[in-house]
């Protein structure tokens, strides 16, 4: 009979494990789940959202049922192939349940102090990180118990962990929050789900309280940083404020270190008039063939990188350090730098060269519009050639840009701005923008990243010379 039981319970229920939704990552954040037990998911509804260290990705569950156990909280980070949601496919068939997931037993944390006579199982999920992918587990689903500590109560915490009773439940983020604000735990009036405290609890126990109030004012706690990612905030008066480098914001950190010690920049600017291209831009604007497509100078300087890579296809290339060869790309996919809430990412428009210019508009306009609602995908940030990031929205005349990793060479555009400029021998009031070119001086020689950045500048000053040079 166990056995039967055991075999119909399998078929029952299924469990949904974390995918790799991006380029051999390792583990995800749980951002928000969609559902919650006793929800019915139908195969390909959003379930919940998870943010990798590329992007914050939505999650479709393959199976038809109703949902029994969320393995994991939201602001988890789950390893690739961890079970995170369990759903009976076949409801009302027994009143029968799958065995709650044994949670991975990790090393205590550094700053805490070591549990006596053994360790106690930590809340599912959490654990000291080996490095900044893997989570380092002790081997078995749970910890020996000491017969001296087997006298210490314990309680559920709703997600199968067994956690001491003595000891305030909290994950680790919120212990490390609770110290650095020099808040004992165990004064603190938890709030959560199942008795753990949470930030807001440690905030509120943090933050005084005034002689007449009759509670915590929750107004006075500053609200956490939501871009780029959760930050400890401190209480009013604090000297300092900790945010947590994860996820998009700590792939950008390592990308650019890695650039920038890897590749050999070299950058050049150069300045140019580009009062025809903003009268082509008004012009455009009022034309019917780009009706429904946003045209704005991004669009024209795009076209005219692209005219310059098909003149000088040698920029487009990278660098083999595997195999020592140059990797010529013969098509142009083309990066966008774009800043949203959880940092900086940068979507690529896949064949940009075959794009015709009302179809790079339309492009532009779409990849801009997914990154602003963050739901831009691992697989439009992978494969980019060259990119060019605008630095000029923000008031900025120019910089020095930092190669995307894999790429030969970014475009930094400048603020327009209207200045004193010698036009057929007169000063005039004119257009002008400041771009700088960055490459890889391993692949791209100064004579040929100085023509790219001239045949740039000499369209958008002249840019008759798309149709010219096309």
């Amino acid at each position: 009979m166990t056995t039967m039981t055991d075999t119909s319970n399998a078929a029952r229920f299924r469990e949904f494990k974390m995918p790799d939704v991006g380029e051999g990552l390792t583990e995800a954040e749980i951002l928000k789940w969609y559902v919650q037990p006793g929800d019915t998911v139908t195969d390909g509804q959003v379930v919940c959202e998870v943010e990798t260290a590329k992007a914050a990705v939505e999650l479709p569950i393959p199976f038809d049922g109703v949902v029994h156990e969320l393995r994991f909280p939201e602001g988890t980070t789950v390893d690739v192939g961890q079970v995170i949601i369990a759903v009976d496919v076949a409801p009302g068939s027994g009143d029968a349940a799958p065995a709650p997931a044994a949670a991975p037993v990790a090393e205590p944390e550094p700053s805490e102090p070591e549990a006596p006579k053994g360790r106690q199982p930590v809340l599912v999920g959490y654990g000291v990180s080996e490095s900044s992918t893997k989570r380092r587990a002790r081997k078995g689903a749970a910890a020996s118990v000491p017969a001296a500590a087997a006298a210490i109560q314990v309680e559920m915490n709703g997600h199968g962990a067994v956690v001491p009773e003595s000891r305030p439940l909290a994950k680790p983020p919120v212990r490390k929050l609770a110290k650095d604000l020099g808040i004992d735990l165990a004064t603190v009036v938890p709030t959560g789900e199942g008795g753990i405290i949470t930030r807001e609890d440690v905030h509120a126990a943090a933050t005084p309280v005034p002689a007449q109030a009759p509670a915590p004012v929750a107004a006075a706690v500053a609200a956490e940083v939501e871009a780029p990612a959760p930050a400890v905030v401190a209480p009013a008066g604090a000297r300092e404020t900790r945010i947590p480098v994860k996820g998009v914001r700590k792939a950008i950190a390592q990308a650019m270190v890695g650039s920038a010690f890897t590749a050999p920049h070299v950058t050049e600017f150069v300045t140019v008039d580009v009062t025809r291209t903003m009268k082509l831009v008004a012009e455009l604007k009022e034309d019917k063939d780009m009706a429904g497509v946003r045209v704005n100078p991004l669009l024209i300087i795009a076209k005219a990188l692209l005219v310059a890579i098909k003149r000088n296809p040698e920029v487009n290339a990278a660098w083999d350090e595997a195999n020592q060869e140059i990797v010529q790309k013969h098509y142009v996919n083309l990066g966008i730098a774009a800043a949203t809430p959880r940092g900086l990412i940068v979507p690529n428009i896949k064949d940009a060269h075959d794009k015709t210019l009302p179809q790079l508009a339309a492009a532009l306009g779409e990849l801009v519009s997914t990154a602003r609602d963050g739901k831009t995908s691992p697989a439009a940030m992978a494969g980019g050639t060259v990119t060019i990031t605008n630095v000029g929205v923000f008031g900025v005349d120019t910089g020095t840009p930092i190669l995307n990793p894999g790429e030969s060479a970014i475009l930094a555009v400048g603020a327009i701005k209207l200045q004193p400029w010698v036009h057929k021998g007169k000063v005039k009031p004119r257009q002008v923008t400041t771009l700088a070119l960055s490459f890889d001086h391993r692949l791209v020689d100064g004579e040929l990243g100085s023509k790219v950045l001239a045949d740039v500048a000499a369209i958008l000053e002249q840019p008759k010379r798309l149709i010219t040079w096309a």
